[in-house]
């Protein structure tokens, strides 16, 4: 199985965000993570592309590699921090305000998808799985409870009908 990775570092994002983005595509098909990037609205979007293009090209350039791209799938996506930039911003009163500018290593690893073979029967092709019935209820055998309540509800539900069908039967009879 290949297994191919690319990193992009310092990149001006913080790796909260960018982890955000990095857990759309984890565990896709390559083509259907770069659909995802593209149409993702964060702007870090654009920058795992790249990398995920990357990782993708430098998959197909390891040796053994079968050949065909529609087998790669995004095998881990993370975003983890990078140098902070420390900034001072002047403040009310003689005070200052530090500012961390935040930066993020973006990596994406690739991998294979095994080859899955079907196995055939020997006889011939394999028959469908049956579905399993429920086994029949042993005769004597009590109930379960939820099938005592139900019943004991339907006699309830029967009698009361019964006693109203007697209650419009006298007013029709009166009519």
């Amino acid at each position: 199985m290949i297994e191919a990775q690319a990193t992009a570092r310092n990149i001006r994002t913080s790796a909260q965000k960018a982890g955000l983005v990095c857990t759309l595509i984890r565990g896709k098909n390559v083509n259907q993570a770069l659909a995802t990037l593209q149409f993702t609205k964060k702007m870090i979007a654009r920058d795992l592309a790249k990398v995920l293009r990357s990782a993708v090209a430098n998959a197909q350039q390891k040796e053994g590699f079968g050949g065909d791209v529609e087998r790669l799938f995004v095998a881990a996506c993370y975003a983890n921090q990078g140098p902070s930039l420390k900034r001072v911003r002047p403040a009310p009163m003689g005070r200052a305000f530090r500012i961390v500018k935040r930066t993020a290593h973006l990596t994406v690893l690739v991998a294979e998808r095994p080859l899955r073979i079907a196995r055939v029967a020997e006889g011939g092709p394999a028959a469908p799985p049956s579905k399993k019935t429920a086994p029949a209820e042993k005769a004597g055998a009590a109930p379960k409870a939820g099938a005592r309540a139900s019943a004991a509800t339907g006699a309830r539900k029967k009698a009361g009908s019964a006693a109203g069908a007697k209650k419009t039967a006298g007013t029709k009879a009166k009519a």
